[in-house]
């Protein structure tokens, strides 16, 4: 389903929301094969710095770069044949990095 932003009031929170993350400020989960899912308080800003008012707390970002409404997702990555894990299949190279560093 199409997650598009909104600028209705805050919509209630969905059955998988992450309890405490407004507290912690922002959750972002890589969604296997799909979008990010940004849950909390967070700010959105593009390259430049303005804001982009995201009309909710809960929203989809695009990482298939197929959307037609970037940087929200539409649903298009499941047209795209889009495919990417839920988590990093190694580690990042920073973290190798201090690892070594903290031997």
């Amino acid at each position: 389903m199409p997650v598009q932003p909104s600028p209705s009031a805050e919509p209630e929170q969905p059955d998988d929301a992450v309890p405490g993350a407004a507290e912690e400020g922002a959750t972002i989960t890589p969604y296997r094969d799909g979008p990010l899912i940004v849950r909390g308080d967070f700010r959105l800003v593009d390259q430049d710095g303005a804001e982009i008012d995201p009309g909710r707390r809960t929203v989809a970002l695009c990482r298939c770069g197929k959307s037609g409404i970037k940087p929200f997702c539409d649903g298009t990555h499941k047209r795209a044949g889009f495919s990417a894990p839920s988590a990093p299949s190694r580690p990042r190279p920073a973290a190798q990095l201090r690892d070594v560093a903290g031997d």
